[in-house]
């Protein structure tokens, strides 16, 4: 590993002043303010006793004065990196980032595959705790940066956590383009198809989706489906079905969708990856509170057995959606209280996150205040869903959440309410008001 050779010297100097030192704490009896200085200045080459004085004086190794190595202290650091990465792995993701934030501290010391891997880290536990723009910021510098070489895992990687964290925000144009330049890159290398490839396209589909592009959606995911099985790995495979059944359920085909999750769910039951398998099965459950009958029991054990795993190991945004389920199915069976506890749980983990989901999240806690007698507390937070609501970019979510307002507002007996958010819904579906015709209009036919 290469560091930087400036000189016992300069690294005393270094090293004293960044303690808050000046040379006469490093003086003693058998050195001298003068001869620390000519060592600072490089004119003096001090022998090994007076090394190891100085050494302790400033809190390092004599090997790191000798050579601006210091083998011991590397180890520790890339240990506080493996810390890290374990952390992450079981969802401790504050242990994570501060193991990752005290190893870039000390940066001088690592080598740069270590410092891209802690900063890697460090980007993706800052999604993880729903700090989005943090991680938008150190993903963009690291995606941009030349040490990147595109079409590597790495670059993968960052491009997906990118389009991921755009998405989360609710910033859906920013995800697509990044999703779209990088399939063309990946496209232009002319590599076989990865599982990179797969998972990426999987992102882009959610993008998609989320967009409410849902011809584009589907496009993308036909064409995923009809090479994941042979090019895939299963969690690759996995993953381009639940994004595809996410499409089918937005365009109503709602058979097709819990077809498609069923078969994710297989894939993902075969792999290790518990985030995944308990995000496929908050899925299936809120398909099946969709269709006609509803199985109850089927359904809460579903969201019973994914949510421990989300809330151990998901991203702030996932656990909220999960919270959000938990909220809708209380709903479905008239525990309107229950309801309330996961929808303000879930509206606390959305805070930075994106303006229509929690707009929509609101909504389900108005749906409980309401049903739980309290009208008023409803009404107060059907204005700040507007409110709210103001702020998103429009799409077909958003104007599914205006449905659900203007049919509160209805339940309410609040009319007026009612029609001007039927009139929104319609309007973010691309349906505007015929204009007001201010004057007759008339015609001759010659």
């Amino acid at each position: 590993m290469e560091q930087p050779q400036n000189g016992i010297g300069q690294r005393l100097r270094e090293l004293r002043q960044k303690r808050g030192l000046n040379q006469q704490d490093l003086a003693s009896a058998d050195i001298s303010v003068s001869y620390v200085s000519l060592i600072e200045t490089g004119k003096r080459v001090p022998s090994e006793a007076v090394l190891r004085a100085l050494a302790e004086r400033v809190g390092c190794s004599v090997e790191y004065l000798q050579t601006g190595r210091d083998d011991a202290h590397v180890k520790d650091l890339e240990l506080k990196i493996a810390f890290g990465d374990m952390a992450m792995r079981n969802g401790a993701n504050g242990e994570a980032l501060q193991s990752y934030s005290e190893a870039l501290a000390s940066a001088p010391f690592l080598s740069e595959g270590m410092i891209r891997r802690a900063r890697i880290g460090q980007a993706l536990a800052f999604e993880k705790l729903g700090r989005l723009e943090a991680a938008i910021q150190l993903l963009t510098q690291l995606y941009r940066d030349p040490g990147t070489v595109p079409g590597s895992a790495e670059w993968a990687q960052l491009a997906i956590a990118l389009c991921r964290c755009y998405r989360d925000a609710g910033d859906y144009t920013l995800s697509v383009e990044i999703g779209e330049q990088a399939m063309r890159t990946l496209d232009g290398l002319g590599l076989d198809l990865t599982d990179d490839h797969v998972q990426l396209g999987s992102t882009l589909i959610g993008c998609y989706q989320a967009r409410g592009d849902l011809t584009q959606a589907r496009l993308v995911a036909d064409r995923l489906i009809n090479v994941a099985d042979e090019a895939g790995s299963r969690v690759a495979r996995g993953a381009v079905y639940w994004n595809a059944a996410l499409v089918a359920s937005s365009q109503g085909r709602t058979a097709e969708a819990l077809a498609l999750t069923e078969r994710a769910l297989l894939l993902m039951a075969e792999t290790d990856n518990l985030r995944h398998q308990a995000l496929l099965k908050i899925v299936y459950a809120n398909l099946l509170m969709g269709t006609e009958a509803p199985d109850a029991v089927r359904i809460k054990t579903l969201l019973d057995d994914a949510h421990p795993a989300v809330l151990e190991v998901g991203t702030a945004a996932e656990q909220a959606w999960t919270e959000a389920s938990l909220a809708r199915f209380a709903l479905l069976v008239d525990e309107p209280a229950e309801a309330i506890g996961h929808a303000s749980r879930a509206l606390g983990l959305v805070r930075n996150g994106d303006p229509a989901e929690s707009a929509r999240i609101r909504t389900l806690l108005a749906q409980a205040q309401l049903e739980a007698g309290d009208p008023e507390a409803a009404m107060t937070t059907l204005r700040a869903v507007i409110r709210q609501l103001g702020t998103a970019t429009v799409t077909r979510h958003t104007a599914a959440v205006w449905r659900h307002v203007a049919d509160l507002w209805k339940e309410l007996g609040r009319e007026t309410e009612a029609m001007e958010a039927y009139g929104r819904a319609l309007a973010d579906l691309g349906l505007p008001a015929l204009p007001t015709v201010k004057a007759p209009i008339t015609s001759s036919l010659g």
